[in-house]
């Protein structure tokens, strides 16, 4: 919840809790327990609306930017997201080359390799799509045009 809405959930659960604890003033010790998981199921359930709410609200910004064909300004294709593929790539070549040097001696140390550049170049164009389409040629220099 943001603004207004937020602020209005604020009272009602500052509501609730002053009910809360009144109400524990007023049945003693006894039902401690049971009133704050009461109060606790209840901000559970506030939690689940503003999270669901969050979702929806984003499940229709992906579909908008799907339905446009276009990607996200905000999308997660940033270095960190590159550095890990690739420090992960890294990491699974080192066993993917031992089983496959191991079982089928070098065809399966190459296959294995292969493997492992294709998932690399998927993913590079899958980040960048302009990165493998042919660059215009360009003039040498400004004075050719």
């Amino acid at each position: 919840m943001t603004g207004m809405g937020a602020r209005h959930g604020d009272a009602e659960l500052k509501k609730e809790l002053d009910a809360t604890l009144h109400a524990r003033r007023e049945l003693g010790d006894e039902y401690e327990s049971a009133l704050v998981d009461s109060f606790l199921e209840k901000v559970e359930q506030r939690l689940d609306g503003a999270v669901d709410r969050r979702v929806r609200r984003q499940l229709a910004e992906q579909q908008m930017v799907v339905a446009r064909g276009t990607r996200s300004p905000q999308s997660s294709d940033s270095w960190g997201e590159r550095f890990g593929f690739g420090i992960v790539s890294l990491v699974l070549a080192i066993p993917l080359s031992a089983i496959g040097g191991g079982v089928a001696h070098l065809p399966g140390l190459l296959v294995a390799w292969a493997g492992i550049v294709g998932v690399n170049v998927v993913q590079a164009a899958r980040l960048s799509p302009d990165l493998f389409r042919r660059r215009k040629a360009r003039p040498e220099s400004d004075w050719e045009e």
